[in-house]
């Protein structure tokens, strides 16, 4: 288990690491790019990325995610949005057709910090937004 946990680390370090020195862009070139379904938020697909966060673990993303990274998670509660709020993330993208709870939204609303749906797993979505910041 223990390796597992250290794997899982140095995968999400070494993606957040790798894609920071990747192309910027906007969240609505991401959403245009990749047909990424726009929940909320809509105000901010103004917000520039800079790389990209992967990971479940609500307290892994606050001590490691970096200003402007995206943020890929099955996570759909309102803490969600504290954190991205926090860390000030350009957007969020939920995997697996995931929605996010009432409370949640409105918050997305509010802070215009863009929540989007993929029907793709996290490894499919994580290669191809991968791909689009290294092209």
């Amino acid at each position: 288990m223990k390796n597992r946990q250290n794997t899982k680390f140095f995968t999400n370090f070494a993606l957040t690491y790798l894609l920071n020195d990747s192309k910027k862009m906007k969240v609505q070139e991401l959403v245009d790019k990749l047909g990424l379904k726009v929940l909320s938020g809509a105000n901010g697909m103004d917000r520039e990325i800079d790389g990209c966060y992967i990971s479940d673990l609500l307290s892994d993303v606050m001590g490691n995610a970096m200003e402007g990274n995206i943020w890929i998670t099955l996570q759909t509660h309102k803490n969600v949005m504290a954190v991205a709020s926090l860390k000030e993330m350009s957007c969020i993208i939920l995997v697996k057709n995931l929605v996010p709870n009432d409370e949640t939204i409105e918050q997305s609303n509010d802070e215009d910090l863009p929540i989007l749906q993929t029907n793709l797993p996290t490894y499919e979505i994580a290669g191809l937004v991968y791909n689009l910041l290294n092209s």
